[in-house]
């Protein structure tokens, strides 16, 4: 009986595969973090924004040594459009980086491209408003591309590898799948996929858990 019930399982999901169906497994789960917009800052920005030599004051511990900030500044459109009270994320960067929504980009009146953080070269300008000054950034505006946070022996367990692209299948909320989706490996991450505001709103996703299908 077991063998017969074996044959059946190994033809159903190769009956899937044919037909183009994805196969996952139910059990490779992973937690999802909704990702606001926020900014994160280069000395020497910090200074003008908020006088040299200034501090940032932590506001609570993120992953791979990032904290929220209590600090925020207004964002500035290349329309004058603006919005105010966006988080800075701590510690500071070499260069500075505007991480946004493409709702809150049409908002702003910028064309924001879809990026991974870091990857700033052509990206779209902005201004950044703080108490004591004003930034304006030629490019560093992004709409942060969807990804998987990881520990090595995360990706062990799921049989995955950094830079490896994989889809997320979601079944609570309004169901869906997200494809194109790159896992980042590092010693210091745990395990949580980042979506921005949109992603989530389209897909009805609150502190629901993904699928991970490769």
């Amino acid at each position: 009986m077991q063998e017969q019930q074996l044959i059946q399982t190994i033809v159903r999901l190769v009956t899937e595969q044919l037909k183009g169906v994805d196969v996952y497994n139910p059990e490779d789960r992973v937690p999802i973090g909704i990702s606001a917009r926020h900014v994160h800052l280069c000395r020497r920005d910090i200074d003008t924004l908020f006088g040299p030599g200034y501090q940032l004051n932590k506001k609570k511990d993120l992953m791979g040594g990032q904290y929220a900030a209590q600090e925020c500044v207004t964002l500035v459109g290349t329309k004058l459009r603006a919005i105010e009270n966006v988080r800075i994320l701590g510690p500071e960067r070499r260069q500075s980086q505007v991480e946004v929504s493409n709702t809150d980009a049409i908002r702003l009146g910028i064309k924001a491209p879809v990026r991974l953080s870091g990857d700033l070269a052509g990206s779209a300008p902005i201004a950044l408003v703080g108490p004591k000054g004003i930034v304006y950034l030629e490019e560093g505006c992004i709409v942060a591309k969807r990804h998987i946070h990881m520990s090595p022996a995360d990706a062990k367990r799921f049989g995955v590898v950094d830079k490896q692209v994989v889809k997320v299948r979601f079944e609570s909320g309004r169901g869906g799948t997200f494809d194109d989706v790159p896992i980042r490996v590092d010693d210091s991450f745990t395990l949580e996929m980042h979506i921005d505001t949109d992603e989530a709103n389209g897909l009805g996703i609150t502190k629901d858990m993904g699928i991970i299908i490769k």
